[in-house]
């Protein structure tokens, strides 16, 4: 008999959106021709912008002639993508990026599980609690036994603290997916400084960063001093430039960032991440790179940003509505995202199926997001504007 991975065993049984759509499912068959509204998964519902649409259709137009067909790409990406990226993306920011620090993916939540290749086994894990499941379900595979959870909760504004013990890996989230929390550049400078100081490496999640409007809030981490030292920063255009069909993405590894093996050779990670990812890694597809370029025009800024703001006031409507009636929420501010309290003591299960039984709403139990979550459910703003004022109807007259 083949021996397996037993880190499998330690996952939960099933992915909290794997099961909010078998729960889906089942009502529905118990339910036909029952109307639902999806207020759960951070999937887009508005067309992608023409910017990018234009430069697709042109992308497969160059794969049916011979002169202008693309084979093959390099792994790390298109250099005229990481070039626009370097200087649309970060040079606004004051930052400055070589093309050769910034590779393309096929989306965020891939390197989000792969960076950990760059790192021993015995290294520990920080991540916030709750949060997007992907740091924590990656670590377990991967063989990391220590993982330390931060709790954010209402009482910390859903800051983390820094760990009691040294941390060797930090994942950090901002704005926050599930809890729309953000930091100022004052509170993550903490934390740069504490990785500095401890030799620690942050994997910051910044992925919602397009959705940041209040001032002070830092788009990137790296807008911090001292961050090509210590932080891997990850982004995505899927809720951007609404590619969670295209996929796309990009990791910016510094070339700052230094390790150790264990017989004591320094090592760059840069390096290291550009060597995993030609040998796991075939790249992503022409067509996707074209129209994420196009998301970078000054036209596609223009058109990804009003999609952008219609989520945003999607979002904002949601936890107007819930505040209406007295229930406390969270976000809708600087997140697509909307982090509900549940009513009185009802855990977070309990309350998605009152809401789907109810009023034929969906939402994401906290709980799936870590034992922090308990307690909360999340909503997106990603649905479209009638139904989402129709859900918000619905949960008003619920509630």
């Amino acid at each position: 008999m083949i021996k397996l991975n037993d880190n499998f065993e330690h996952l939960p049984q099933r992915y909290i959106f794997t099961e909010v759509g078998l729960e889906v499912a089942r009502f529905k068959k118990e339910n036909p021709g029952v109307e639902i509204i999806r207020m759960d998964v951070g999937d887009v519902s508005q067309p992608l912008c023409e910017a990018a649409v234009k430069a697709m259709h042109e992308a497969i137009d160059d794969l049916t002639r011979r002169e202008t067909l693309a084979g093959y790409g390099p792994e790390e990406g298109y250099k005229w993508l990481r070039e626009a990226i370097a200087l649309k993306v970060y040079a606004p920011l004051g930052i400055d990026f070589r093309a050769d620090e910034i590779f393309i993916s096929d989306g965020a939540a891939a390197d989000l599980g792969n960076l950990g290749n760059l790192f021993a086994q015995n290294c520990n894990v920080a991540a916030q609690d709750p949060v997007y499941p992907v740091y924590v379900d990656a670590s377990i595979i991967d063989g990391r036994n220590k993982i330390i959870l931060l709790p954010c909760t209402a009482k910390n504004n859903f800051v983390p603290e820094l760990p009691e013990e040294r941390a060797d890996i930090i994942y950090l989230c901002f704005p926050n997916n599930p809890t729309a929390s953000v930091l100022t550049k004052d509170q993550l400078k903490v934390w740069v400084d504490y990785a500095r100081e401890n030799g620690s490496i942050i994997i910051y999640d910044g992925a919602y960063e397009a959705y940041i409007r209040t001032p002070g809030v830092p788009r990137s981490i790296y807008e911090v001093e001292g961050a090509r030292e210590v932080a891997i920063e990850v982004r995505s255009f899927s809720k951007v430039a609404g590619f969670t069909g295209v996929r796309c993405g990009y990791t910016v590894v510094p070339s700052d960032l230094k390790g150790y093996y264990s017989d004591g050779e320094r090592a760059d990670l840069r390096a290291n991440w550009d060597r995993r990812q030609h040998t796991k890694f075939n790249g992503a597809s022409y067509i996707s790179q074209r129209g994420a370029l196009a998301s970078l025009s000054e036209e596609g800024i223009r058109q990804t940003r009003a999609q952008v703001d219609y989520y945003l006031r999607n979002a904002g409507n949601l936890r107007a509505a819930l505040e209406s009636v007295g229930i406390e929420a969270f976000g809708g501010v600087d997140s697509p995202y909307v982090w509900v309290k549940t009513p009185g003591d009802m855990s977070s299960w309990d309350c998605f199926h009152m809401l789907l039984d109810k009023a034929r709403v969906t939402c994401t139990p906290g709980s799936g997001f870590g034992k922090a979550g308990e307690g909360y459910v999340r909503l997106t703003g990603f649905n479209t504007e009638e139904l989402t004022a129709l859900a918000a109807e619905r949960l008003r007259k619920l509630l």
